[in-house]
């Protein structure tokens, strides 16, 4: 349990960084902090004191104490060592790794450090990350957001980076609710040729399996939409799996009773990327269904994972380090004053053909 001194501090800390104060703003009195958290004045102080030493707060003898931004300067103490913040779901699973690496390359070119933080997905630990990166004054932020589908309690730390003219990016999705530049799969496009591709091949019971709290997985469930209704073929509720970042864990046992129910119809699925494709030919082993004999598999990403497993899984190109370099090329150059820069960059996705997909007599 947190001492209640650093619960203040950090609630304080919370309302400095995402706006809530603004700079110069009285903080409640000690006594109306004291009631709100039921502490002593003694614990009110220890958290106010730690909050000024950290330039967070100013006391002002007879007056208050007021929000101060000292913490900036003292975070931007060395001007020369520039440092870019990347925030991204994951560190070293699937193609982050990649991703990471085309961002350290460009930002090294140019002698900038690189802050990283991840947040597994999960908002709580996204606004944790994001106020490490204001609190230690980084020049600019290349995020991957945090469940990209759905609201984001965190909007208000994005729009402290636009006060303080802190230029950021996104890569991968974008909060919808934010006018922000990004750098992104077309994901409705990867999904598209992947749902074509098997009706090329004869399928037409096509199922799918869908990521819905993640952007990308809304574009691609649109894509394998639209190519159901090109080539006139129905769209069948009961062909989507769909899950999330908490049931995800329980993937395998989803695909086991998906997969079972739709035995007798389905004869091919696209996966929302290369780890689910993989997952879904594990299931069909121990089900007993020959991939691509029973059923056609494709997964999207072109990741390491579908590179190196002991099937060759057909799949769709993700652009992976060259997005990483061009985000951070993107924020260089915003900090170098350089105008007229593309807000939206949207890569196209090329059929990587593999072993997992077959043609319908």
């Amino acid at each position: 349990m947190k001492p209640k001194y650093q619960v203040i501090l950090e609630d304080l800390k919370s309302g400095i960084l995402s706006g809530a104060y603004s700079v110069g703003e009285q903080i409640p009195t000690e006594l109306a902090l004291q009631d709100k958290y039921k502490v002593s004045r003694q614990t009110v102080r220890k958290a106010i004191l730690e909050l000024s030493n950290e330039g967070f707060l100013r006391s002002e003898k007879g007056s208050g104490t007021y929000v101060s931004n000292q913490y900036r300067a003292k975070a931007g103490g060395n001007s020369n060592n520039r440092t870019i913040g990347v925030i991204t779901t994951y560190i070293s699973d699937y193609i982050f790794p990649s991703i990471i690496r085309g961002i350290e390359s460009r930002l090294n070119e140019d002698n900038y450090s690189l802050l990283l933080a991840s947040t597994n997905n999960d908002v709580a630990q996204e606004k944790k990350a994001l106020e490490m990166m204001l609190s230690y004054g980084v020049d600019g932020l290349i995020v991957e957001p945090t469940k990209s589908n759905l609201y984001n309690a965190n909007i208000a730390y994005y729009l402290s980076f636009k006060e303080q003219d802190v230029p950021f990016t996104m890569i991968n999705a974008y909060y919808e609710e934010l006018e922000v530049p990004f750098f992104c799969l077309d994901d409705v496009q990867s999904s598209y040729l992947a749902t074509r591709e098997l009706i090329s091949k004869g399928h037409t019971e096509i199922g799918i399996i869908a990521k819905m709290d993640d952007l990308q997985g809304k574009y691609r469930m649109k894509g394998y939409i639209k190519a159901l209704g090109e080539a006139k073929l129905r769209f069948h509720p009961e062909q989507v799996l769909s899950f999330d970042t908490e049931t995800k864990q329980d993937l395998s046992i989803s695909l086991k009773k998906y997969l079972t129910d739709n035995r007798d119809t389905l004869t091919a699925i696209v996966c929302y990327n290369d780890e689910v494709g993989l997952e879904a030919v594990n299931v069909c082993r121990q089900l007993e269904l020959s991939v691509p004999d029973d059923l056609s598999i494709i997964g999207q990403d072109n990741s390491y994972i579908a590179k190196n497993a002991n099937i060759k899984l057909t799949t769709l190109t993700h652009p992976q380090e060259q997005m990483g370099r061009d985000a951070a090329d993107w924020i260089i150059k915003k900090l170098q004053g350089k105008k007229d820069l593309k807000d939206t960059t949207y890569y196209q996705p090329v059929l990587v053909e593999g072993e997992t997909v077959r043609e319908l007599e």
